[in-house]
Formats: C-alpha cells, structure tokens, sequence
C-alpha cells in the first residue's frame, strides 16, 4: 500500500461504517510503510483493481494486525483471507513474536482458526459527556514531559510504543495531556478527530483519580461531540466512569494474539488507541 492508496482505504471503511479518517491512513503509512498491504483482484475486462487493505505495525516485539477491509460485493470470496494470511507472512518473516488484534464477535471464530487466542476483552463505549470541573492535576503535555509520558505507556503496556505517541503528539499537540503528582506523570490521554466521532485514546492511569480526571478533561475539551472509548472490561474503575458520564456500550472486542504472551496490565488501561493498534 503507498499513500496513492489512502483513498481506496477510505472508501472501503466508508462501506464498513469505520470512523477512521484520512490521517488515520497516513500515520498508518507512515508508521510502517512496508507493512500495509492492497489486495487485488483480476477482472474481466478491466484488468488488476484494488479490492481490499491491510495493516501490520509493529512495537518491538509486538505486531499488530488492523484494517483488514475488502469491498463489500467481493466479500466471502477469500479475499480477506489471504490478506491476513499475507499479513501473518509478512510479520512471521520479521521474526515478530507476538501478533495481536482485536477482534469483533463475528471475526473472533476465524482468528481463533489461525491459531489466536483470547487475551482480555474490550468494550467500545460511545456518547456525548461533559467532565466534572477542573482537574488541577491535569496539564497539557510538553516535549520535556514526552520521555515520561513513554515511560509510563511502556510500564503498563509492556510494549514499547513510542513511535506511535510521539507520532500522535506531533499531529495534535494540544491533544494531550498528562496528570501530575508531586511532578511525577500518574496518566495521560490523547484524542483525535474520526469521521463518526472524536476518538478517545490511547490512555493509561496508575490509579482511578488520574484516569477518571483525565477523562473528564477530554470530555471538557470535546464539547458536545460524541465520542468513542475503548476501553478493557479488566478496568472497572474506567467502566464506572463511563457509565457515570452516560456513555453507552457500542460494540464488544477481543484482544486475541498469536505467539507469546504481553504481559500488560489492561486494569490501568483507560482507552485503547483503537483496534488497529492496541
């Protein structure tokens, strides 16, 4: 896939009623631009077209599979097998240990056949919330506070993805923020714009007061726009909150993997990036 393909992606997640927009496909090239895929299809008449996508990105050791889309009058024709089939080569062949998705109920049989168990699972919460007031822990992130801000992710994902963060940062600053004690960063959260709503995430806390503040400070800054939240049923004070503002259970997900286990912590797990990478 190179970027003369973004608007193919867009139109096949405009089939599926996805909410990713045309930056989401961006960073997704730009993350890993030898990972992202286009399956073709021959056609009479017309030749080789563009029928379907997939991205791969990959944390060190771990790989994540997302977008994995085919137009919808070519469906169930193995199109999107061999995309993920592809997509597997492809990151078995990087010698990547562990690869992770999340998965809805329908595709959580057909990831399970390829060898993927479950992990944790996920709820995709959605609304349109307003915060509780002002949060003086809470504070915009600067450049200085980025490496602790990483740090913090590292801990409790067990995943080092700070390409994906820094990438997030430099896209909208003002989108992130942080909560301070004693001026050691307890939390962040980040937000950014989709088609359908602004999407929540990713965000971690160490402890309910950071993640339920932060929270509220996104909420206060997105005015009367619904929002996406996913978020890991393992975390039941981030539920609580979720359910206090109002926000209403969308779709359930599974994080499944294939290979080694991550060791993450999904109860201080506040908001997921979103399925394509964790």
């Amino acid at each position: 896939m190179s970027m003369d393909d973004v608007p193919l992606g867009m139109r096949l997640k405009e089939q599926a009623g996805w909410n990713q927009t045309d930056a989401d496909w961006r960073r997704f090239l730009a993350l890993e631009p030898d990972g992202c895929f286009v399956a073709e299809l021959d056609t009479p008449g017309a030749g080789r077209q563009p029928v379907g996508t997939a991205t791969t990105c990959v944390f060190d050791s771990v790989g994540w599979i997302g977008m994995l889309l085919v137009e919808k009058d070519l469906r169930g024709r193995g199109i999107g097998t061999q995309l993920m089939s592809h997509c597997l080569e492809h990151l078995d062949r990087r010698g990547v240990p562990t690869i992770r998705l999340d998965a809805t109920p329908m595709g959580r049989p057909i990831y399970e056949k390829l060898g993927f168990v479950v992990e944790y699972d996920l709820v995709r919460v959605e609304g349109v919330a307003a915060g509780s007031g002002s949060h003086p822990g809470v504070t915009p992130v600067t450049p200085d506070r980025l490496g602790a801000v990483f740090a913090l992710d590292a801990h409790i994902k067990n995943t080092n993805r700070r390409r994906l963060i820094q990438r997030l940062y430099q896209e909208r600053p003002e989108s992130m923020y942080v909560f301070l004690e004693n001026e050691k960063v307890l939390g962040y959260v980040t937000f950014r714009d989709g088609t359908r709503a602004t999407q929540i995430g990713p965000a971690v806390a160490l402890n309910a007061e950071a993640g339920r503040d932060l929270g509220d400070t996104a909420l206060d800054r997105l005015g009367d726009r619904t929002v996406f939240v996913d978020i890991p049923t393992d975390n039941r004070s981030a539920m609580r909150w979720a359910e206090s503002k109002g926000l209403v259970v969308q779709r359930p997900l599974t994080r499944m993997r294939r290979g080694k286990p991550v060791d993450d912590q999904p109860a201080l797990q506040w908001a997921s990036s979103g399925p394509e990478k964790g």
